[in-house]
């Protein structure tokens, strides 16, 4: 995937809104005014810096050398997926997919609400 890819696909999901509130540089998607992702647009390589519950992140880690520690969030909760051969498509839908579903969840009921109307 591209980072006009990865721009589609993230705002195809209900209530995502972008913004570039760091610098041009940096895309970031939300979903009721929360992060669920950020695609640095100034490296050189696709990349988009996305939420994961702590278990998770460590596993996906081990496994997988293209995902690191997010350089600038809090490396327990965030993972930078470097996109390249190793990422499948389907798969990267599905991270993007789990750390959208994790802000839901911890959205107030009443934000909650709205999404779903």
């Amino acid at each position: 995937m591209n980072i006009e890819e990865l721009r589609e696909y993230c705002l195809s999901l209900k209530g995502t809104t972008e913004s570039f509130p760091f610098d041009e540089f940096s895309l970031v998607l939300k979903v009721q005014g929360k992060m669920f992702a950020l695609i640095p647009l100034d490296n050189p390589e696709t990349q988009i810096a996305l939420k994961c519950d702590p278990e998770r992140a460590i596993a996906l880690r081990e496994e997988f050398s293209a995902i690191v520690p997010a350089w600038h969030f809090n490396k327990k909760h965030w993972n930078t997926i470097l996109i390249d051969p190793s990422i499948s498509r389907i798969f990267l839908c599905e991270l993007i997919n789990h750390s959208y579903e994790l802000v839901v969840a911890g959205l107030p009921k009443k934000l909650k609400e709205e999404l779903n109307n």
